[in-house]
């Protein structure tokens, strides 16, 4: 039974401590669109999309009216576009035909985003595959709410380093392409190590082939209302941080699995997962480093930070699972530095630096995420901090993602406007010494021995 005490605490934590839904995810499988004719296929995809989404903005908004829960985004994602489009597409600009179908189904039904612009290329690359990616720049461009990944490694399969090396290129092209808006196009692209089938965030949703035909996932986010609990804890032991941690993420998660199984019985959809991750956002109090400052650190980014971090995302998770069944996606804490104010801080105080963030994505929940960086640097040294991420979730078994925007006409020290949930950013400075000759060795790295377990 939910009592009143239960309530009222709830009804707090979404007033005044910034708790939100942050994603009603719709996943949809178009293999079944699959056609080789181009105009044929588009015009099942857009079919599929309407139908199977025609009441998803609709049903949130309901939910959020009789529950008075925020949800702050519905999106959609679908099976990874280099897969529905080979026998289709001959050629870049084909691959473009299709992302201009997603936004405009995603336009139709009023979805925000719409994920799955996506190769998965973790041990090499089809001729269909390299096309999408070549695609991309372009696809995002001429795009509104189309969002793109690729998945360029994986313990099992190692690294993929001729998709790092196109991929630092791409990254550019994409800068290029959207330079008049800041660089935005390169917050929509995602590069992954390890990504899983069925996260609801973008920019690295899509609807992996081990799904059903359409499922729901949430994703749910409350650093606010972590930082809140702890602030009642401070100056006590480790032993009762954790605890306190694991009892607000398990309160957090509670109300996900409610609007996830709401959405899932009126749209008579199957539900998927409960993303429970601590995704920050631009406001004052919906900070993953305030979180990282109330354990004890003067900035994130001082001596301890990383082992605070790992703390956090230990506790979150396992407080989530006790909540849910059917926790998933990428579920932890998020530090994306453009989308969270104490970052940026801590960025502008010198107390932040690419290594150290580098050495936090070890053990959060994706990686280097909504930097930005010059946008005069090398496609090569882009490449390489991708492969040194991929790296990273290749040998600890996790997901790692990189998600990079050099912003073309900006340096070091200037700040980018991005507005929104997106936020804002330092322009960061990168090491400037050269890995050109590593990147450019042909091949892949070679999957760790533990990946063997056969």
């Amino acid at each position: 039974m939910i009592n009143i005490w239960e309530v009222n605490e709830t009804n707090k934590m979404i007033e005044q401590e910034n708790l939100d839904v942050r994603t009603i995810t719709l996943g949809i499988s178009l293999l079944e669109c699959v056609d080789s004719d181009l105009q044929k296929l588009n015009d099942k995809i857009y079919q599929k999309i309407t139908t199977v989404a025609a009441k998803l903005v609709e049903t949130g908004e309901e939910i959020e009216r009789n529950y008075c829960i925020p949800i702050v985004n519905k999106r959609i994602s679908v099976t990874p576009i280099a897969l529905v489009g080979q026998s289709s597409c001959r050629s870049a600009e084909d691959f473009v035909t299709i992302a201009k179908t997603l936004d405009r189904a995603a336009k139709t039904v009023g979805v925000n985003f719409i994920g799955g612009y996506s190769a998965l290329v973790s041990k090499g690359m089809t001729q269909g595959d390299e096309y999408l990616i070549r695609s991309i720049p372009h696809a995002l461009a001429e795009t509104e709410r189309v969002c793109s990944s690729v998945n360029v490694g994986s313990t099992k399969t190692g690294i993929d380093m001729d998709a790092v090396k196109l991929m630092g290129e791409i990254i550019l092209e994409t800068a290029e392409c959207t330079k008049n808006n800041d660089s935005l196009g390169c917050a929509k692209l995602v590069v992954f190590c390890n990504a899983p089938d069925d996260n609801p965030f973008m920019a690295g949703a899509f609807h992996g082939v081990t799904e059903t035909d359409a499922i729901i996932n949430v994703g749910v986010s409350g650093p606010g209302v972590v930082k809140k609990a702890l602030e009642q804890v401070r100056g006590e032991s480790f032993e009762v941080l954790c605890e306190t941690i694991k009892k607000t993420a398990f309160k957090i998660t509670r109300v996900g699995q409610l609007v996830a199984q709401e959405a899932s019985r009126r749209m008579k959809i199957p539900f998927g997962i409960i993303d429970l991750s601590l995704a920050p956002t631009p406001a004052v109090g919906d900070s993953v480093a305030e979180i990282l400052e109330e354990i004890g650190l003067e900035y994130a980014g001082a001596p301890g930070t990383t082992a605070a971090l790992a703390l956090l995302n230990d506790q979150v998770k396992k407080g989530g699972i006790m909540a849910s069944s059917y926790v998933g996606g990428l579920s932890g804490a998020f530090i994306p530095v453009s989308e969270d104010q104490g970052m940026i801080d801590a960025v502008e105080a010198g107390a932040l630096t690419l290594e150290k963030l580098e050495a936090m994505t070890c053990v959060c929940s994706v990686g280097l995420d909504m930097i930005a960086i010059p946008g005069d640097i090398p496609a090569s040294t882009i490449s390489g901090m991708i492969a040194d991420e991929m790296a990273i979730g290749m040998i600890n078994q996790k997901t790692t993602a990189v998600r990079l925007i050099p912003v073309i006409g900006k340096g070091i020290g200037e700040t980018v406007e991005f507005g929104g949930l997106l936020g804002h950013a330092p322009v960061m400075p990168v090491n400037t010494y050269g890995c050109e000759a590593f990147i450019n060795r042909k091949g892949r790295i070679p999957a760790p021995v533990h990946s063997f377990k056969n």
